[in-house]
């Protein structure tokens, strides 16, 4: 899962001294299409006070709702794979900015209003918030416990503006909460690591204020003038120059009813619906029954031969659980995970396995496969709750050959038009030109070629700006498999409307990396 959340309001508050006369500390600018930060100092007067300070800070809230919906789910927060990063783009316009300084993040400790305020040049316009004033509750002003939103303390504190550190309770004692980036050039984009903050946030030991963005430390006190550091706001005509927050999330399922192989561990899964919808299996006698659930909770027997031939007969038997994401069981979803051994060796079996007779070794060894009838059931084996058949190969082995794959990805299932609330799943097949041709006289139906390591790629088709890029760290792009093909779900409302965009792949496989440029026909979020 790859998601992108866009800002829900965002402002700056200042107390710059307008024409050498007063400080408009009572301005707002919440719809101005950019976030100014800046420091200047001694560049006006104010009464008398010859070298005056004059500063601004950035606030900015991201709805959580989203991931929320998804806590319940599949989306597991403490996951190693779960990433948050706050995206500020620079929108430098040849205007003077400042260089080798630092920004800090804290987590606001308060709410703020963002304002209708546009006035970016005299900050004539007076609404909350602003410099003195978070927000009003029913008429009446709720200040910043310090102007400028700068009263700094521990996580819960009552009296504070912004967190600076606390104890999220979760064995690491008491943490800082503020987050640092350093800028050399000053036309750099702003990005930085909320993981931590956005964690507590959704398990709700933080509060969903959102952050405060500055000059770090000294650098708002000191001598020096930083006039302009500029990040486009929420208000901003282009899409790419917005707010970000962007969440990684590796909830992609690996089933290899496709692509199994002897001697490699792999995966089957098994889907159970309730008209239409996913729900755990039911099973017992009339008026007790119950779901399946948890660890340990059905069997995958599978067979080959039959048990009245003496030796002919092969079976093992694997414990099945519910599926799980991170530490969330995925309520209608369970799955085995095993290891077929070829050779029979003159070891004992495992528990539950019947070694492999003459007759299917010599099938594996002719054919370079052999096909398995697999059943789910109950752990007592009185159910079965799905027959199946399975084919398991032997691993690949050539000749040495560096010669890169040929092979032809396509989209088969991809619509013109989405709603930007639609979440769509996006069927992908991959054909290997090389594969050998097997002559039938009976139709059948081509295959997709299976590869475990395939990542998607989303590209606005007119300037070519990848929205959704490829993510081979935390995964949050890979392609999930199943015994029909590979596929990837998007949620539309992660792009933007009114726009065309196109999908491009990359396969890691063989130590190369393929990747496919405009594979699909382009589509449009409306």
């Amino acid at each position: 899962m790859y998601r992108i959340l866009t800002a829900s309001k965002d402002t700056y508050i200042t107390d710059k001294i307008i024409d050498n006369s007063f400080r408009a500390t009572d301005a707002n600018v919440g719809q101005a299409a950019t976030l100014d930060l800046f420091k200047l100092y001694a560049e006006s007067t104010s009464g008398s006070v010859t070298s005056p300070m004059e500063i601004s800070r950035a606030l900015i809230k991201f709805d959580l709702d989203p991931l929320r919906r998804l806590t319940g789910s599949f989306l597991d927060i403490s996951h190693s794979s779960f990433r948050c990063t706050l995206n500020l783009s620079d929108v430098y316009g040849g205007q003077t900015c400042p260089s080798n300084f630092k920004l800090i993040v804290f987590p606001l400790s308060q709410s703020f209003d963002e304002g209708m305020g546009r006035d970016i040049v005299s900050f004539s316009d007076l609404d909350s918030c602003n410099f003195i004033t978070a927000s009003t509750n029913g008429g009446t002003a709720v200040p910043w416990f310090v102007s400028g939103a700068n009263k700094q303390g521990l996580l819960h504190s009552d009296n504070i503006d912004i967190i600076s550190s606390g104890n999220l309770l979760d064995g690491n004692g008491v943490v800082n909460l503020w987050r640092q980036k350093t800028f050399s050039t000053g036309e750099e984009n702003l990005s930085v690591d909320v993981t931590t903050i956005i964690s507590a946030t959704l398990a709700n030991r933080m509060p969903d204020h959102g952050f405060r963005i500055s000059y770090s430390g000294s650098q708002e006190t000191d001598t020096i003038t930083r006039f302009v550091k500029r990040f486009g706001s929420r208000n901003n005509t282009s899409f790419f120059n917005r707010p970000q927050l962007i969440v990684k999330f590796n909830d992609s399922i690996q089933d290899n009813h496709s692509s199994f192989l002897f001697n490699v561990s792999g995966s089957l899964f098994l889907n159970n619906f309730h008209r239409g919808r996913y729900a755990n299996i039911l099973t017992g006698t009339r008026g007790k029954m119950h779901g399946v659930s948890g660890s340990n909770s059905l069997l995958l027997r599978l067979t080959s031969g039959s048990i009245g031939a003496s030796g002919t007969f092969f079976q093992k038997i694997i414990t099945a659980s519910q599926h799980q994401i991170g530490q969330n069981y995925i309520t209608g979803i369970y799955s085995a995970s095993f290891c077929v051994s070829q050779f029979t060796g003159t070891n004992p079996p495992n528990r539950g396995e019947i070694r492999f007779n003459s007759a299917l070794a010599n099938e594996i060894k002719n054919a370079g496969s052999a096909t398995f009838t697999q059943i789910w059931s109950s752990l007592d084996q009185t159910v079965a709750f799905l027959t199946g058949s399975l084919v398991i190969n032997t691993v690949n082995r050539n000749s040495f050959s560096n010669r890169a794959k040929r092979l032809l990805t396509s989209i088969t299932n991809m619509k013109d038009e989405f709603g930007i609330d639609d979440k769509y799943r996006f069927r992908v097949f991959v054909e290997d030109i090389d594969r050998p041709v097997r002559y039938k006289k009976v139709p059948f139906e081509t295959k997709s070629s299976i590869f475990d390591r395939m990542f998607y790629q989303i590209k606005d088709f007119k300037s070519g700006k990848i929205v959704i890029p490829f993510d081979t760290t935390y995964n949050s792009t890979l392609l999930s498999t199943d015994k029909d093909g590979m596929y990837f779900d998007i949620y539309m409302d992660t792009l933007f409307k009114g726009t065309v965009f196109t999908v491009d792949f990359l396969i890691k496989a063989e130590g190369s990396d393929l990747i496919f440029t405009d594979v699909a026909a382009k589509f449009r979020v409306v």
